[in-house]
C-alpha cells in the first residue's frame, strides 16, 4: 500500500510540474505551433506518459486519457487558456473524428459488433461452441485454436482482434478461460502475426517508408530477425502446453477454473450483447458469416489498392487503404448475413434491424478509447515526438553499431508505448535506420527489423493502443484488466528479444540468430517454470 500510494504521489507531482511549473518552462510564450515552446523536445512524450501511469493506477481509462489529452494542448498552446481548449477539441477529438482513415475503422467496429450480435442471436456463436465442446476437450486446446485461428488470420490486426474474439469466445468459454487470457491472445496474434506475413496491411505500410521499390523485399529480408513477433508467438504456445501463468493473469486464471468467474469481477460488457438463441443455430450460421466477412474484406483492400484497375495483387495489397477495404469488405457481409438468416429463417427481418444498435452498444466502450487514444496521439504529433526522437537517434547512430539494433529496439519500445501507436513509430524509426545503414548491410536489414519488433512490442503493452483497445473489445474484457495482465508477459517476450538483438548485432546472420533466440526464450520459459513450481511448493 506505501508502495502504491508514493507511486501516486510521484505521478501527482509529475502532473502538478507540467501544469505549474511548465510556463515557467516555456520561455517567452510561443506555442509548438509557432515552432517554439516545448516543440520537438522530451516534454513531447509527457502525455502520454501521464495517461498510462493514471490509467494502470486507477484502474479508470476514459479520465486518464482526457487528463493526458489536456496536459498535451496545455503543452501545445503555451498554456493559454483559449489555445489549449481549441486544440484538445479542434485539433484533437473533433479532427481525429473527421479523418476519412477514422471513421472507416469505427464503421468497420460497429458493424463488426452487428455481425457478432447477428451471430448470438440466430444461435451460431452457441452452436459452434457445442461444436467445439465435442471436439477441442481441453484448457490447452482452446487456447491452441485461438493461437492457430489468430495465426491463419494474417490480413490486417483490427480485423485478426475482433473475428477471433468473436468466433473463440464460447470455447474459451466452455473451458473456463479467463476473458483476459483469451485477450492475450488475441492481441499477441494481432501485430505479431501480421508484422511477419508478407501479405498483410502491415507489409503494405511498412514497404511505404522504404524508396526505390524495394519495400517489400526488405520486409521479407527482416522476417527472420523479427525477433519480438516470432518469440511472442513460441511463448504463447509454451505457455499454453506447459500449463503455466505469472503475473496478475494467473490470479485471472484461478478465478475462471475455480469460481467460473471469466471476468475477474469486471464486465464492461454485461448487457451489452443480445441472449443467445441456443437451440435453433448451426455452426454454419457462424462459419458462413465470417468466411463471407474475410472474403469480402480481402477483396475490399484489394479494390482500394486498384487491382481492378489493373494493378497485380501484391501491388494492390502493398497500395491498400485498410480503412477503406475493411469498411467496404464489412458492409457488404453484414448485408449477406441478414440476407442468409432471413432466407433460412432464423430470424425475421425486424429482429435482424434490433440487433444493430445491439451491436452498436457492445462497442461503445472500444469507441470511446479509440476516440481518445487518438485524439492524443495527435496531441503528441503537434508537439513534435518526431523530431526529439530522430535527433536522438541520429545523435548515437554512428559510435556503436554492433549495439544499434538492440538500442533502436528499445527506442521503438518506448516510443510505440507512449504513443500507442506502431505504424507511426516505425514511419519514424525505418527512414531514420535506412539514412545510416545502406540496404546492402546486413546490420541495416537486423536494424529494420529491430525497428518494426521494438513498435510492436510498445504497441502490444500500450494501454492507449488501438490494437489493444480492440482485443479487449474482442475479448469483452476490461481494458485495464487485458492491459495489466499482458504486461508482464509482453515485457518477458521483450527482455528476451533485447538479448537477441544484443547477439545479433555481432552475429547479423538469422539461421544463427534465430535459432539461438528460440532457445532463450525456451529456455526462459523452463526457468520461469521451475521457479513458479518451487514457489508454489514452499
Amino acid at each position: 500500500m506505501k508502495k502504491a500510494n508514493l507511486i501516486k504521489g510521484v505521478l501527482l507531482a509529475v502532473i502538478l510540474v507540467a501544469v505549474f511549473v511548465g510556463p515557467l518552462l516555456a520561455g517567452n510564450g510561443e506555442s509548438a505551433a509557432e515552432g517554439g515552446g516545448f516543440y520537438g523536445t522530451a516534454w513531447a512524450l509527457l502525455p502520454p506518459v501521464i495517461a498510462i501511469a493514471l490509467a494502470l493506477i486507477t484502474k479508470e481509462v476514459y479520465s486518464s486519457l482526457f487528463v493526458g489529452i489536456v496536459i498535451g494542448g496545455l503543452l501545445y498552446s503555451a498554456y493559454s487558456f483559449e489555445g489549449t481548449v481549441l486544440h484538445v477539441f479542434q485539433g484533437g477529438i473533433v479532427s481525429v473524428l473527421s479523418d476519412g482513415y477514422n471513421i472507416g475503422i469505427l464503421v468497420f467496429l460497429v458493424i463488426l459488433g452487428a455481425m457478432v450480435a447477428l451471430m448470438n442471436k440466430a444461435g451460431g456463436s452457441a452452436a459452434f461452441g457445442r461444436w467445439a465442446a465435442q471436439h477441442i476437450k481441453s484448457r490447452v486446446g482452446a487456447q491452441l485454436a485461438t493461437v492457430a485461428l489468430g495465426v491463419l488470420i494474417f490480413i490486417d490486426d483490427y480485423f485478426n482482434c475482433l473475428t477471433v474474439g468473436s468466433v473463440m469466445r464460447p470455447v474459451t468459454d466452455k473451458h473456463k478461460v479467463s476473458r483476459a487470457k483469451l485477450a492475450y491472445l488475441i492481441d499477441a496474434t494481432a501485430a505479431p502475426v501480421c508484422i511477419i506475413a508478407p501479405v498483410s496491411s502491415w507489409a503494405a505500410a511498412v514497404a511505404s517508408y522504404v524508396e526505390d521499390g524495394n519495400g517489400l523485399s526488405l520486409f521479407i529480408k527482416a522476417i527472420p530477425f523479427n525477433f519480438y513477433a516470432i518469440l511472442t508467438i513460441v511463448m504463447m504456445i509454451g505457455m499454453a502446453v506447459m500449463k503455466m501463468e505469472f503475473g496478475p493473469m494467473a490470479r485471472f486464471e484461478r478465478s475462471a477454473q475455480n469460481d467460473g468467474d471469466l471476468w475477474g469481477g469486471r464486465n464492461p460488457y454485461a448487457g451489452a450483447a443480445g441472449e443467445e438463441e441456443e437451440e435453433k443455430g448451426i455452426v454454419l450460421d457462424l462459419v458462413l458469416p465470417i468466411v463471407v466477412l474475410i472474403i469480402s474484406c480481402v477483396v475490399g483492400m484489394i479494390y482500394s489498392g486498384g487491382f481492378f484497375e489493373g494493378a497485380s495483387f501484391v501491388e494492390a495489397f502493398s497500395g491498400s487503404d485498410a480503412s477503406v477495404g475493411l469498411m467496404l469488405g464489412s458492409v457488404f457481409a453484414l448485408a449477406f448475413t441478414i440476407l442468409y438468416y432471413c432466407l433460412r429463417k432464423t430470424m425475421t427481418f425486424r429482429q435482424t434491424m434490433d440487433c444493430i444498435p445491439e451491436g452498436f452498444r457492445a462497442m461503445v466502450p472500444a469507441i470511446l478509447i479509440l476516440t481518445f487514444a487518438w485524439s492524443l496521439k495527435a496531441m503528441t504529433d503537434s508537439l513534435g515526438a518526431k523530431v526529439f526522437v530522430e535527433c536522438v537517434v541520429k545523435g548515437s547512430g554512428g559510435a556503436f553499431q554492433a549495439f544499434l539494433p538492440a538500442v533502436v529496439f528499445l527506442i521503438g519500445c518506448f516510443l510505440a508505448f507512449a504513443t500507442g501507436t506502431s505504424w507511426g513509430t516505425f514511419g519514424i524509426l525505418i527512414p531514420i535506420t535506412l539514412s545510416v545503414f545502406p540496404l546492402t548491410d546486413p546490420l541495416g536489414v537486423v536494424c529494420v527489423s529491430a525497428c518494426m519488433a521494438g513498435a510492436v512490442c510498445g504497441d502490444h503493452c500500450s494501454p492507449i493502443s488501438d490494437t489493444t483497445i480492440m482485443a479487449s473489445a474482442g475479448a469483452q474484457c476490461d481494458h485495464v484488466d487485458h492491459v495489466s495482465t499482458q504486461l508482464p508477459y509482453a515485457i518477458t517476450a521483450a527482455a528476451v528479444s533485447f538479448v537477441s538483438y544484443l547477439f545479433a548485432g555481432f552475429v547479423p546472420n538469422a539461421l544463427i540468430a534465430l535459432p539461438v533466440s528460440i532457445l532463450l526464450m525456451v529456455g526462459t520459459l523452463f526457468a520461469m517454470k521451475t521457479i513458479h513450481g518451487k514457489k508454489q511448493g514452499a
